[in-house]
């Protein structure tokens, strides 16, 4: 699905232009994989493949950078994460919000726009 979204020529954020099930596009770059998306920076090498690949290790350097929010896209359907990834998550005062990952690039673009300190982190559609 190619997202639309009104941004600024010459913006240096980082933007999802749009998904689909095996990729991600960020403003001018493919990525084919698992990854964390900042405003400002795009990480396409998260550990994470699946969501049952998921593990509270893997949200500890996402907290460490202390954004309001976290987006975890969890593939193409909403799925809740175990307890123990949300007590990591939330315990260290960061907020975790869950849906599929179509929605959580929707959002992600949504929240930039309004200049909030976000993460996604981005699990592929099958």
């Amino acid at each position: 699905m190619k997202v639309e979204k009104d941004f600024l020529a010459g913006d240096a954020r980082q933007i999802i232009r749009a998904y689909e099930a095996g990729s991600i596009r960020v403003n001018e770059n493919l990525i084919t994989r698992s990854c964390v998306i900042t405003p400002s920076a795009v990480d396409s090498g998260w550990r994470p493949e699946r969501f049952e690949d998921l593990r509270p290790e893997d949200f500890t350097p996402l907290v460490e950078d202390r954004p309001e929010v976290i987006l975890l896209g969890t593939g193409g359907e909403t799925r809740i994460p175990p307890q123990e990834i949300l007590a990591a998550v939330l315990g260290q005062g960061v907020g975790l919000e869950f849906m599929d990952t179509g929605a959580a690039c929707r959002t992600f673009n949504v929240l930039v726009g309004e200049e909030r300190s976000v993460m996604a982190a981005l699990l592929m559609i099958d």
